[in-house]
């Protein structure tokens, strides 16, 4: 953004100059001063430095975050005004491509030729103009469209740690905006390390979804107030998607939690006195600045998936607490489902959604996803049971239960088209009449005599009978 009109046309003669430099944060000597978020340019030797203004001190003095990295920062340099909020550019042209904080190209292509700016700070929509959460967003998932159902112009948290499939989930979710619903997506990658970065973005080109996404980046090593501002600018990018070229957006942000943590650093950094275990008073202010902005318009709407890390797997941390107040629906991957095989590792029974109600869903839908929840939660309560005593003490009731749940857990089960070219498994999506119609069949037990292994990695059970020596013929 040093390098925007804004900061060109902007009167040249400085507006101050850097009087105390602690790391990332500056001391601005100013003539007058300059509003809060405010975007501060100085240079050093032909490097530019962006400084954000955080607080007045005094009548002459702000402390600002710089977004760049702070070494070539020293005390007398000249700053000067850039007359504008930090923006970023904005295009039809930003699809396809991988930006930084400020707009500018990380993949190596040519700067985007924009249209226009927008201010990252941007108030949410007005309520008048503002329409509620829609119909359920289907995504070709079956365990997702059935137990934990996407909202459109709703949020849903990612609960997961490192290797139970979340970034493999997170594309699959792109693919299937771009495919099912002709739509666009935005990924922001806040703290991302950059071999994670590097990986995503080769796999996302190879998944044929890279044309329809905008991926922007804020990587770990860069200062606390790109990690900060990195999400807001994704968001950006969102809404121009939703309002000028009236798509359905969908808005990936991995991780929150990691936006939470760069504003705790930044409180630091700025004095602030810490609040309920260590993180910054202004929590619940910053979390909901994001999360109110994630809003649909008669134009278009935009979805949320949002990753969230959950320290020491504490669902009542603070951080955790305030993000979970604005999500519609909780999707919580495990890590003992994966080590069963079941992909995506999806824990039905700890994921839950507002959406699961008959008004919502319709009777059909509600039923079908009660019955398999409880037939799932009876098979997690005997699951002791049966490792000690065997399956045979059970009555034939509970027997047929577990039967029939182990049959849905492995049914839930799904090739992804994102990760077809490393399992060798073409990817499948099922609709969600399909996806009830197979459950109801389930539940009713006309799958009983089929095996087990019949029911794992497929699409729909059309076409299987329920003898089991006829074989995989009803793989899609």
């Amino acid at each position: 953004m040093a390098d925007t009109e804004a900061g060109e046309t902007a009167a040249r003669s400085p507006v101050g100059s850097v009087s105390e430099v602690h790391g990332p944060v500056a001391v601005i000597r100013c003539d007058q001063l300059p509003p809060l978020r405010q975007a501060l340019e100085a240079s050093n030797h032909g490097e530019s430095f962006l400084f954000e203004v955080h607080q007045h001190l005094d009548e002459r003095h702000v402390r600002a975050i710089c977004l760049h990295r702070a070494a070539g920062l020293r005390r007398g340099m000249a700053v000067y005004d850039t007359g504008a909020p930090l923006h970023v550019p904005v295009t039809p042209a930003c699809l396809g491509r991988l930006l930084n904080v400020f707009g500018a190209p990380l993949d190596g292509g040519e700067p985007l030729e924009p249209q226009g700016y927008r201010n990252v700070h941007s108030a949410p929509v007005p309520l008048s103009d503002s329409v509620g959460t829609g119909a359920i967003l289907q995504t070709g998932i079956k365990v997702i469209d059935l137990l934990c159902p996407f909202i459109r112009g709703g949020k849903t948290g990612l609960f997961g740690g490192a290797g139970v499939g979340k970034t493999v989930l997170v594309m699959e979710f792109m693919h299937a905006m771009a495919t099912l619903h002709r739509g666009v997506s935005v990924f922001a990658g806040v703290g991302e390390r950059i071999r994670e970065g590097h990986e995503l973005w080769h796999e996302m080109r190879e998944a044929g979804v890279m044309p329809h996404t905008v991926m922007s980046f804020g990587q770990m090593d860069e200062s606390p107030g790109v990690r900060f501002r990195v999400g807001l600018s994704a968001l950006t990018y969102a809404e121009y998607l939703r309002d000028t070229l009236e798509k359905e957006v969908l808005f990936v942000m991995d991780n929150i939690f990691r936006f939470v943590q760069a504003g705790s650093e930044i409180s630091s950094l700025l004095g602030r006195m810490p609040a309920t275990v260590g993180y910054q008073p202004t929590l619940a202010s910053e979390v909901a600045e994001m999360q109110e902005r994630i809003l649909s318009t008669r134009a278009g709407a935009i979805t949320s998936v949002q990753a969230v890390y959950v320290p020491a797997d504490d669902m009542t941390d603070p951080a955790v607490d305030a993000i979970l107040g604005h999500l519609d629906s909780s999707v919580v991957l495990s890590r003992a489902q994966a080590g069963k095989g079941i992909y995506p590792a999806v824990e039905p029974l700890q994921s839950a959604s507002r959406a699961l109600d008959r008004h919502t869903l319709g009777d059909r839908h509600y039923t079908v996803a009660e019955g398999v929840r409880e037939h799932l939660a009876r098979y997690h309560e005997l699951e002791d049971i049966i490792a000690m005593l065997g399956i045979e003490e059970l009555s034939a009731q509970d027997r047929r239960i577990v039967m029939r749940a182990r049959k849905l857990q492995r049914y839930l089960t799904q090739p992804f088209a994102t990760i077809a070219s490393h399992t060798g498994i073409p990817g499948i999506s099922v609709s969600l009449e399909d996806t009830l119609a197979d459950c109801d069949a389930f539940l009713r037990g006309d799958f009983d005599d089929l095996a087990e292994e019949e029911c794992y990695m497929r699409g729909t059970m059309a076409g299987t009978t329920s003898d089991s020596s006829s074989g995989r013929g009803g793989r899609q």
